[in-house]
């Protein structure tokens, strides 16, 4: 069952293949240090029991969660008996009595928790607009991908964090608009490098670090000290 617990887990296991290192990060600092820009659930309250619930959108001013609405329509339905109106005013009041923005919504999916418009997915905590993707922590928009953490809008992407518009990434850290990339930070608009660092507009290409080749003794000599700053940073 996916929960704060299990969240932490994931947590440590995707730090371990990226950094080769134990995640002393609680969730909270997690989200703050890696999520900080991702588009995340806010909490909200359903309107007729009080409990806290999770939307994709806090711009309604009336929330149920789906378990809740899917109760109350399978009870005794939506629907009002037709009443005579005499203004456009009347008319939104009766709306409003009807009108709650669902929440938490999960299409096919198990073990989701603090998300909303997740889709054929499986243990996904505190994420949005994720499709066929499991072992998912504050992600935004996500596809066919698996061990993710902070990532937006990236698809066919496993065990990486602060993956953005990219795919086919692995093993990575803070990758933007790339493609096919194993092993490397900070990575933008490049395609297909394993073991890279900071490089821009590139291709095919390994053990490279700001666009300069590298031996691989010295690559990952830099390397030890690079995760040493992105943790401490």
């Amino acid at each position: 069952m996916m929960n704060e617990s299990m969240a932490k887990e994931v947590a440590d296991k995707i730090f371990e293949t990226v950094f080769n290192i134990y995640c002393s990060y609680t969730l909270g600092e997690l989200s703050s240090k890696f999520a900080f820009d991702v588009k995340l659930p806010k909490m909200v309250y359903d309107f007729r029991t009080g409990e806290e619930t999770w939307a994709s959108s806090i711009y309604p001013t009336s929330f149920v969660t789906q378990k809740n609405m899917e109760e109350k329509d399978q009870r005794e339905g939506y629907m009002l008996p037709k009443r005579d109106v005499s203004s456009l005013q009347e008319i939104l009041d009766i709306w409003e009595q009807v009108n709650q923005f669902t929440t938490e919504r999960a299409m096919n999916s198990v073990d989701v928790v603090k998300s909303d418009l997740i889709y054929n997915c499986q243990k996904v905590y505190h994420s949005c607009a994720c499709h066929n993707s499991k072992f998912i922590l504050f992600c935004d928009s996500c596809t066919d991908s698996e061990y993710l953490i902070a990532s937006q809008r990236s698809a066919t992407t496993t065990f990486s964090i602060r993956v953005d518009d990219s795919a086919n990434c692995s093993n990575c850290y803070n990758v933007v608009y790339s493609n096919k990339i194993s092993n490397s930070f900070f990575i933008q608009d490049s395609f297909n490098l394993h073991e890279c660092m900071f490089c821009s507009h590139i291709a095919n290409k390994k053990y490279c670090i700001s666009n300069m080749q590298f031996e691989k003794e010295e690559y990952f000599m830099i390397k030890r000290a690079i995760i040493e700053w992105i943790l401490s940073s």
